[in-house]
């Protein structure tokens, strides 16, 4: 990891620039070739790791491929360093800081848990109130239920109310067996035996076997389903369309992995690897063109300890315990009530009322007065809060890649991610100079970043520390990229950029997005904002159909191949649009 160097600049000089790039470059010695004090060369100021993000981005591929394959852990790590640097050096994903989560929950409700990725548990809640329903928001109307198709955090936590995959996380936030009893596996780390529980059950009391969670995942993984997180079998021998997956009989399920993966307990307890009942699935109309048909609406199979049994679509949903599941003597609340919404303030207000035990955001405002509330909760969470460019965006017509490079980077150095973080977010956040977040496990034993700021590709601070300095950075990256400035230090109406940013609502995100526009606007830049519903949000982002947009990444497992690899072309998660053509 090389740390972002910041470019020194005398307004003095008139025959010379002296500048250095970013992430992976070191400082000129000589003078840029062809450049003044006006237009600075766009190519002397990127990364050495610099690859044009759309008509280069297959080296990007290609590194992860060989990462994927990579048997020495030390080496691995090392080249995943490697595509972060990549990743980072064009700017389009712009950090600013790194999650936690907040939560309320009653006094009376104990139980409920959550992992580092987000994920809230259901099955444990106890109501001491005398009640045998737990009532809760999440978000609003869910994008998927169908657990091969979602990719959203509240899904998750819906998916694993309704499914149940071979292993699972506990309290403590460690994987242990679900479906399965365990698994064995040859000396060389490839091939695994993963035995079934007896007398496994689907939720309309049919019997559950190993041939289920055979066709679930060839069905996961295929072009067909075209599923976002597909790409997590990419390791997987026959990935796509012919997976090494089989079940040898009803109890016994075996597979074959491309190289040794370390954390094949967590891939087995993600949503995508769940199991959907073939007969289910395939008697929806249209489901080989729309495969999520057969759970949008209540009463959808499926193995976990609920089963969603009502729902008026963008008002609630019910769930009701499952009698078949494994372990549905252990579950005590007999029905879920969650009140679909994303307006925070009519959250927070039935939450004061008594109508819902748990809601899963609060009012930006009102943080500050529940800090020392016994029911507001923040929680370790591992994943990165940031805004991200699509690289294929009309804002960078014209430009060649290392100018919209310098855009991007002019963007990002002049947020005060500090102002974000304290007067936002507020709950202990800490500004983010890397997608890759602090505290992640590095894949051989150690962590892949131990210091936030000197590791990262560009000081989190410097608007706050060398105010002028960062001003004066950005506007010789604009230059760099045809932008002129008037002598008041702002963009001259000759050369202006009006960018729009999209976010979905919640008043919380909006304050980061106006945060955002009040620090672009001291160098002239207009930010328009645009937000919308949850659901028309995700599906104009993923389509590419933005600008700038509001973006947040929870890991899914505590592996950085997990932050990097939604990068490659193909990858349901690639709202930046890396690798395609317009």
């Amino acid at each position: 990891m090389k740390k972002s160097l910041a470019l020194l600049l005398a307004l003095a000089m008139v025959f010379s620039l002296c500048a250095c790039g970013n992430s992976g470059s070191t400082p000129a010695a000589t003078e840029a070739p062809a450049a003044t004090e006006e237009t600075p060369d766009a190519a002397s100021l990127v990364s050495d790791a610099f690859i044009d993000p759309v008509n280069d981005w297959s080296q990007y591929n290609d590194l992860i491929t060989a990462i994927k394959a990579e048997t020495d852990f030390a080496k691995r790590t090392e080249m995943m360093h490697e595509a972060e640097d990549i990743l980072m050096s064009n700017y389009c994903v712009v950090p600013i800081y790194y999650y936690n989560d907040i939560y309320m929950l009653k006094d009376y409700v104990e139980g409920m848990y959550a992992n580092l990725f987000g994920t809230k548990f259901f099955q444990n809640v106890k109501m001491n109130n005398g009640s045998d329903t737990f009532r809760l928001n999440l978000a609003s109307e869910p994008d998927f239920l169908d657990p091969a198709l979602n990719s959203s955090v509240d899904g998750a936590c819906l998916a694993a109310a309704s499914f149940s995959g071979l292993y699972t996380y506990n309290a403590e936030g460690k994987t242990e067996p679900a479906c399965a009893t365990g698994y064995e596996i040859t000396e060389d780390g490839l091939n695994f035996t993963v035995t079934l529980k007896d007398g496994l059950k689907w939720s309309d009391g049919s019997d559950l076997t190993a041939k289920d969670f055979e066709y679930s995942w060839k069905r996961a993984a295929s072009t067909a389903t075209a599923a976002d997180y597909g790409y997590m079998f990419a390791g997987f021998e026959g990935y796509p369309d012919d997976l090494a997956v089989t079940a040898t009989d009803d109890k016994t399920l075996t597979f074959t992995l491309t190289a040794p993966c370390a954390y094949i307990e967590d891939l087995m307890a993600f949503p995508t690897f769940f199991p959907v009942k073939q007969e289910a699935v395939e008697a929806a109309d249209g489901w080989e063109t729309s495969p999520g048909a057969w759970c949008q609406d209540a009463g959808f199979v499926g193995n976990g300890p609920f089963v969603c049994t009502a729902w008026d679509h963008d008002v609630s949903m019910t769930y009701e315990k499952n009698p078949y599941w494994y372990g549905a003597d252990s579950v005590s609340v007999e029905k879920l009530e969650l009140m679909l919404s994303a307006d925070d303030t009519a959250i927070y207000s039935a939450y004061k009322a008594g109508d819902v035990d748990m809601i899963d955001t609060v009012p930006n405002d009102e943080i500050q007065a529940l800090l020392n509330d016994p029911e507001f909760y923040i929680v370790d969470n591992l994943g990165t809060y940031y805004a991200a460019f699509n690289c294929n965006s009309p804002l960078f017509d014209g430009k060649t890649p290392e100018q919209a490079a310098c855009m991007r980077k002019a963007f990002n150095l002049l947020i005060d991610r500090d102002y974000i973080c304290e007067n936002v977010g507020q709950t202990g956040q800490i500004a983010a100079n890397a997608f890759i977040p602090y505290g992640m496990a590095d894949g051989n034993g150690g962590v892949f970043k131990t210091e936030v700021t000197e590791q990262g590709y560009f000081d989190p601070y410097g608007i706050n520390n060398d105010y002028e300095g960062t001003l004066d950075e950005a506007r010789t990256l604009l230059k760099a990229a045809g932008y002129k400035f008037g002598d008041d230090g702002k963009l001259s109406a000759e050369t202006p950029i009006s960018v729009e940013y999209l976010t979905n609502n919640g008043t919380g995100h909006v304050a980061v997005a106006e945060a955002m526009q009040q620090d672009l606007a001291v160098i002239g830049i207009q930010m328009t904002i645009q937000s919308q519903d949850w659901n028309v949000f995700l599906q104009e982002r993923k389509a590419g159909n933005f600008d700038f947009a509001r973006e947040g990444w929870l890991a899914d497992f505590n592996d950085p191949i997990n932050m990097l690899e939604m990068w490659i072309t193909d990858s349901g998660n690639n709202d930046c649009q890396f690798g395609r053509s317009k």
